[in-house]
């Protein structure tokens, strides 16, 4: 891809570069991009301060270029195709009731969301070619309206275009360096984009190192998730696996419900977790010992009263049992010993008595071989 057919994307929104096709203008070309430089200077225009703003705007989608006879039963129809759709405003001309062309979709999840992001621009709905974009009114920093002379809206091709956005990116820029017979030197041996000029009227100068396709999709904001947010996720996570695993097992799922219930702060912190472990694995253990005590009470309940000549003989005998048990253990783990002591004594035997036979014929044949050369010797 050549940098003369390479896009950019504004992050921030300023209104005079907002109104140049490849982001380098410092003076406004037309009275709106006038008007809005102004209201963005004076900081008239506070984003929040719509009262009929609802719902999370990370989950939400701005639709643009509506048919007029579109309903929000039909927009809803249209939208849920990409997931569950939460709440949505189609806004109306405060006095007719009208429709003004665009929407505001809130989805139940931010995947929901993103999927519609990429999947349903361009989309039909009621034979109405449409085009969506993140709420860029509550994300995007310095947003401008296009009602105030802002907006990434416009079909004039005479003028009161706007760059930068998902529809019409920033391109990059090409500048010549003087008019006249010098154009061609210029344009390969100089720049002159007004880094100075930007830099003094807090506009964002083009990019270095970063340019997209036409054809790639620009990725909406991402919400900034903090330290604790992380935590509960991995936890929520990890909780939500434990449970796909034990949902057989309702044992488990008792034992689980109840060392939660114990913790009364279980998303806190490790240190929480680590002393439900710990209490279960003391109750775990006390219980143990309680049903080991219980087993035996019933025994000795079952055995029939006898005297306590009887007691002693039967003491007696299980002792007996018990050693001669020993015995016989001890007996049988000592031949196991011996023998697999012989068979590495067997084994190292083996290895000397081969090493020892080789090293014997090595030796006989180079006394051979010794012989042969003497006699051969001697014969010449």
């Amino acid at each position: 891809m050549r940098k003369t057919e390479a896009v950019f994307y504004a992050d921030t929104y300023h209104p005079i570069q907002a109104g140049s096709i490849d982001g380098t203008d410092t003076l406004p070309h037309d009275s709106a991009v006038y008007r809005a430089w102004l209201c963005s200077s004076a900081a008239l225009y506070d984003p929040s301060g719509d009262p009929k703003l609802i719902g999370d705007p990370y989950f939400t989608l701005f639709v643009a270029r509506l048919s007029p006879l579109s309903t929000e039963n039909t927009l809803r129809q249209a939208m849920s195709k990409y997931g569950r759709v939460k709440n949505l405003r189609l806004v109306r001309h405060i006095v007719t009731g009208a429709s003004r062309g665009y929407a505001f979709v809130e989805y139940e999840t931010e995947r929901e969301m993103r999927r519609a992001y990429k999947e349903a621009h361009h989309s039909l709905v009621d034979d109405y070619e449409i085009i969506v974009d993140y709420n860029r009114q509550q994300l995007m920093p310095g947003w401008i309206p296009r009602r105030l002379g802002g907006g990434f809206g416009g079909k004039k091709e005479s003028g009161q275009l706007r760059f930068g956005g998902r529809e019409r990116p920033f391109r990059a820029p090409i500048v010549l360096g003087v008019e006249g017979l010098y154009a061609l030197i210029c344009f390969f041996l100089t720049s002159r984009i007004p880094y100075d000029d930007l830099e003094k009227l807090g506009i964002p100068p083009p990019p270095e190192g970063r340019y997209m396709s036409r054809y790639q999709d620009p990725s909406p904001p991402r919400r900034k998730r903090s330290s604790v947010d992380r935590e509960e996720g991995t936890h929520r996570r990890s909780m939500d696996r434990e449970a796909n695993i034990h949902k057989s097992n309702p044992a488990d799922n008792d034992d689980r419900f109840h060392k939660r219930s114990m913790d009364g702060d279980y998303h806190s912190s490790r240190r929480s977790s680590d002393e439900s472990a710990q209490r279960h694995r003391s109750r775990s253990s006390r219980d143990r010992e309680e049903g080991t005590h219980r087993r035996s009470t019933d025994r000795e309940a079952s055995i029939p009263k006898s005297s306590p000549v009887d007691k002693e003989e039967s003491f007696r005998k299980r002792s007996m049992d018990q050693e001669g048990r020993s015995f016989k253990r001890s007996s049988v783990e000592t031949e196991e010993f011996h023998r697999s002591r012989r068979s590495v004594d067997m084994e190292e035997r083996s290895h000397k008595r081969s090493s020892r036979d080789r090293d014997e014929r090595s030796h006989k044949r180079h006394q051979s071989r010794h012989y042969e050369r003497s006699t051969s010797h001697d014969r010449s």
